[in-house]
């Protein structure tokens, strides 16, 4: 049997992550709808400050692609954040929030600053590494929730990334990552340190 790609090696090395973040009360709540309102909010005005950042990460990946296929690929993954931020702004008038002036919390601002220093160093490999776990786990977490009834109040969430859509897009930045990244100390620091900040990510918003 051949060897898995390196996503897919990197993914099962940080299933001990992805598991406790599973099991996380936040998330867990938006599968059975027992999250409070108050920080389904927080979490959604935090959440469109990081998605802000996130494509211009991509935007620096995209510059320093080296093919067609990434111009494609780079485009079609921000165009799929700009879909998430429609979510996003779905929520501000049925919610009554504001993605306007969000003022970042620390485990938000922590995210951000490793996304775009590792994408202004303009080392591809390394830069989608630290990005790959953001799509992967959301899809993960999506389909997961998805396979139990879900609570009426957070379904949207739910649907949004268990969509085949949603997975599709995570391919498609995996694909990405075995092209151009080498299993490499780098690479598996800035995978793990992303899924690290993911959870930090839930956490500061329960």
């Amino acid at each position: 049997m051949d060897d898995p790609s390196l996503a897919r090696r990197l993914w099962q090395a940080n299933a001990d992550w992805a598991q406790k973040i599973l099991a996380h009360p936040f998330v867990q709540g938006l599968g059975d709808g027992s999250l409070p309102l108050g920080r389904f909010k927080s979490y959604v005005a935090q959440d469109a400050y990081f998605l802000d950042a996130f494509a211009r990460a991509y935007a620096f990946c995209l510059a320093h692609g080296t093919s067609r296929d990434d111009l494609y690929g780079f485009s079609e993954l921000i165009a799929g954040v700009l879909e998430e931020l429609k979510l996003h702004e779905s929520y501000t008038e049925k919610l009554q929030i504001s993605l306007d002036g969000v003022t970042p919390l620390a485990a938000t601002q922590a995210y951000v600053d490793f996304l775009l220093g590792n994408a202004r160093q303009g080392v591809l490999g390394e830069t989608i590494a630290g990005m790959t776990p953001c799509m992967r786990l959301y899809a993960y977490l999506g389909q997961t929730l998805a396979k139990k009834d879900v609570a009426p109040a957070y379904a949207d969430w739910v649907s949004t990334y268990s969509d085949p859509g949603f997975e599709a897009l995570a391919v498609r930045l995996e694909a990405l990552l075995d092209r151009h990244a080498v299993d490499s100390p780098a690479v598996r620091a800035n995978y793990r340190r992303a899924m690290e900040l993911e959870y930090g990510f839930f956490d500061a918003n329960r």
